[in-house]
């Protein structure tokens, strides 16, 4: 029997013009044996659940360090329902506040990762939600 890869899309929604974090966060995602595709920067919520759908992936990952997580997260789980794609878990990452992590969880965010959190961390995490 033969385990597919993980398979995990990470987007850099918005304006935002920062994607180090993202860049390198999808490196070690590849380098932990999962299969990664980076949308690449100033993506709209309706470009990533596009992607999200036609590349049939695991894991949906957000990158935001505009602030904006928040409204974000709840049009792209709204969206995504739409598609018929809500069972697919959402993850996201950046500058996260800590009191808005119980936010997120709540709108029915699978994993936050704030700046800084350890990409050992980051691997075990997505593997656990995608086994869910």
């Amino acid at each position: 029997m033969t385990k597919t890869k993980i398979k995990v899309l990470i987007g850099k929604p918005g304006l935002d013009g920062h994607d180090r974090g993202a860049k390198v966060t999808a490196l070690a995602l590849r380098d932990a044996g999962m299969e990664v595709i980076y949308t690449g920067l100033h993506q709209t919520v309706e470009q990533i659940v596009r992607a999200a759908v036609q590349e049939a992936v695991d894991v949906v990952g957000l990158s935001i360090m505009s602030g904006a997580h928040l409204p974000i997260c709840q049009k792209l789980l709204e969206m995504m329902k739409g598609e018929g794609i809500e069972e697919i878990p959402v993850v996201v990452g950046g500058v996260i506040p800590k009191q808005d992590i119980p936010k997120l969880n709540k709108l029915g965010i699978a994993g936050v990762f704030p700046g800084g959190t350890h990409f050992g961390q980051i691997v075990d995490s997505i593997r656990e939600i995608a086994k869910s």
